[in-house]
């Protein structure tokens, strides 16, 4: 917007301005500028507890050192790796005491913050040294009935009707 403004100073009509912008991929309507630039534009009150929220979640999770050199550093804190039920706790105890937890969320996905698990991941195959899958999904999945002592085991498919004498039907 700051653009458009400098290239009106100089005698620019919007349409124009937005045409070339257009052209170098950066698609503004004269539209929304003109509705940016409105005097009465009332700004919704979540958008601004949002800003106020990620501005407090951006203090919490990173912190902020000058280097000898001069150049500013920014280093994630501890309180970067809190989920978002622990960074809404933190919030409240320590910035703004009637946080939203969906501002929270919103912040802390806007920011790239994730949180870290402590439990261990859900192990659903195991993989053989030979790079097949092995371990409990495939053995019952793709084993079934190769074994003679197995066929005790199986159930026959919903709606299957077992023989009168009492033996099940081979698997397919």
């Amino acid at each position: 917007m700051g653009f458009i403004d400098t290239t009106r100073a100089e005698d620019h009509a919007v349409e124009s301005i937005c045409r070339v912008l257009r052209e170098q991929d950066c698609q503004i309507a004269a539209r929304t500028y003109r509705s940016w630039k409105s005097t009465g534009r009332i700004v919704a009150a979540r958008t601004v507890s949002d800003a106020q929220v990620v501005d407090a979640v951006r203090d919490i999770a990173w912190t902020t050192k000058t280097n000898a050199d001069g150049v500013v550093v920014r280093k994630l804190a501890p309180e970067g790796l809190y989920g978002r039920r622990k960074m809404t706790a933190h919030l409240r105890r320590t910035a703004i005491p009637d946080a939203p937890a969906g501002s929270v969320d919103r912040a802390m996905r806007t920011l790239g913050l994730t949180g870290v698990r402590r439990d261990k991941g859900v192990r659903t195959t195991i993989p053989a040294k030979d790079g097949t899958v092995r371990g409990p999904a495939r053995s019952r999945l793709h084993r079934r009935g190769t074994e003679p002592d197995l066929g005790h085991r199986l159930r026959a498919p919903r709606g299957a009707v077992e023989p009168s004498g009492g033996e099940r039907p081979a698997p397919p």
